[in-house]
């Protein structure tokens, strides 16, 4: 099929999210207008897997404008608003392929379709595209310029393929942006899985222990915001680094299976395989809540509590009980996917404008300069970055000051010293 949504009679209702939404994405707004006249994506196929949310779409939209033949599909089962969906496809005529709920199945004959159009750029959110191109469709390969990669799990991935020499084309990783996770990664992650988790479970957090597992950029923002709800926060680390400022913003550190006697509450953001795991459920109190924050629903151990679980059951949508060989319940919330974005809205629109500018930004980057790049794992230009941040403080009408020529001459010099 050309596209594989819900309903379609949900695209007026859609539009007027995306609508609601742009209102706080002026820098993406102001990079639509540009590509709009400039037109850098003229007669390019973009094969995009990302979240389809209201901010994606006005990602897509700033993409159609620059003239692309855009493509997209979910990079996660539970993430998809329907009506969004709906409106891309009648409204700003990206055809799309993302089902709230979809099942495996369906989930990777979505990501065939975004490949059957023969990208020319790939834009992916935790690299199911690049690994599926590299695995099972090597034919599409020779036609690709380049592509983007969102998240840290994607980076992981993608670096262990350029390591291996597998990658055979460039990736910018755009969650390596400062002005995607300083912001995104910090401030998004940390007030949308709140959200989420209140949304999911209508919990008092207050006065509860939350543990999380990493202390990244998400796992900071998620400790943080978690703090000033009045949380008591336990951070578990495999970086000694990252666990010493845990310690240092106050935060206490142990160990996971230690951790796992005061959780309340577990979030997990490592990007990694089983943060939670045998272990932690051993010693888990009845009536713990277990969540996800990172992309991939692998950080917890599912199948271990399916198939040690005497019972199991729905409390509410997104939220499941399973009852242990010794009684106590545990509960998962999300099917262990990405909590922000399966029981919640995901990240402010404020909040993706940078990470979306970084996107369309990088995207006509390798449009312009792929022919100079080799496969490999590349950071966002310098110069890109400097300009979303800029463009960023004036959006919001604050101004910096600049250097004068006497301080620009002191720091290229090294000559100058006690006075």
């Amino acid at each position: 099929m050309p596209y594989h949504i819900k309903d379609i009679t949900l695209a007026n209702a859609g539009r007027a999210r995306i609508e609601w939404a742009d209102l706080d994405m002026p820098v993406l707004a102001s990079i639509r207008e540009r590509f709009r006249r400039e037109r850098p994506f003229e007669g390019l196929r973009i094969s995009c897997c990302l979240h389809v949310t209201t901010e994606t779409a006005n990602l897509m939209r700033a993409l159609v404008a620059g003239g692309a033949d855009v493509v997209l599909c979910a990079s996660n089962p539970l993430s998809t608003q329907d009506d969004t969906a709906a409106a891309l496809l009648q409204h700003y005529g990206v055809r799309t392929y993302a089902l709230k709920g979809e099942d495996t199945e369906t989930y990777y004959r979505h990501i065939d379709r975004v490949i059957d159009h023969k990208p020319h750029i790939t834009m992916d959110d935790g690299a199911d595209v690049v690994s599926r191109i590299h695995a099972e469709r090597p034919e599409v390969i020779e036609g690709i310029l380049g592509g983007t990669e969102e998240t840290t799990t994607g980076i992981v991935r993608l670096s262990a393929m350029a390591k291996s020499g597998t990658l055979r084309y460039p990736i910018i990783a755009v969650n390596d942006a400062k002005t995607k996770h300083f912001y995104d990664n910090r401030y998004g992650t940390g007030q949308s899985v709140i959200d989420g988790i209140t949304r999911a479970t209508n919990r008092l957090l207050a006065g509860r222990t939350l543990v999380v597992s990493g202390y990244g950029w998400c796992g900071r923002g998620v400790a943080q915001r978690a703090a000033g709800m009045g949380m008591q926060v336990i951070v578990c680390e495999v970086d000694p680094f990252k666990a010493l400022e845990a310690h240092m913003d106050g935060f206490r550190v142990l160990p996971a299976e230690e951790a796992a006697r005061y959780c309340d509450i577990w979030v997990t953001v490592t990007g990694n395989l089983n943060a939670v795991g045998a272990p932690v459920f051993a010693n888990l109190k009845h009536g713990a809540i277990l969540s996800n924050a990172g992309h991939f629903n692998s950080e917890i151990d599912i199948p271990w509590l399916e198939e040690n679980a005497t019972d199991k059951r729905e409390l509410k949508p997104l939220v499941r009980e399973y009852r242990l060989a010794d009684g106590r319940k545990i509960v998962l919330l999300a099917e262990g996917r990405l909590i922000n974005l399966s029981a919640a809205e995901g990240h402010p629109a404020e909040v993706m404008d940078m990470s979306f500018a970084n996107q369309a930004l990088t995207a006509e980057y390798l449009a312009r300069y792929s022919a100079q790049m080799t496969a490999g794992v590349y950071r966002v230009p310098d110069s890109i970055d400097e300009n979303i941040a800029r463009l960023k403080l004036a959006s919001l009408g604050l101004n910096i000051d600049s250097l004068t020529a006497e301080q620009e001459k002191y720091l290229n010099s090294w000559n100058m010293g006690t006075v």
